[in-house]
This record gives C-alpha cells, sequence and structure tokens, in this order.
C-alpha cells in the first residue's frame, strides 16, 4: 500500500485491541485508512472522525485479502 491517505469501507469484523487489552471490532461503514510508519496503519471513521485504531500491516493485509476491508481511492 502506497504511503497516503486511503479511503476504505468496512464490510465485515476487523477486529483491534482497545486500551487494555479487550479485542473489538471497527464498526461496519466508512473510514479513512492513513500510514503511520512502514508497519502500522491508523484507522479513522465516525461522523467527525472521533474514532480510530491502530492496525498492523498484517492485520490491514488480513482484513483485505479476507474482503472485510476494502480500500479505495487515496484523498487529495
Amino acid at each position: 500500500m502506497e504511503p497516503t491517505l486511503r479511503n476504505a469501507r468496512v464490510v465485515g469484523p476487523v477486529p483491534y485491541l482497545k486500551d487494555g487489552g479487550k479485542r473489538v471490532h471497527i464498526p461496519l461503514g466508512p473510514c479513512l485508512i492513513e500510514p503511520v510508519d512502514g508497519q502500522r496503519f491508523d484507522v479513522i471513521w465516525g461522523a467527525s472522525g472521533q474514532r480510530s485504531a491502530m492496525l498492523s500491516m498484517q492485520d490491514l493485509e488480513t482484513a483485505t485479502s479476507s474482503g472485510h476491508l476494502v480500500l479505495l481511492e487515496a484523498v487529495a
């Protein structure tokens, strides 16, 4: 994935760890994917972008290859 902000859509379960170690899912619907570094990505969602979760490269690849996270166009 090139290092740029991308539109995406969560269409199936995409798990992440909350503070305290609880495993939850990113809600279904639109989101943004922002690279943090070569191995981590911030997934941002909510009407005002008020929620986010950090995913590893492996977690992102698993979510996209399963079809649960659909990457769309880059944000201009």
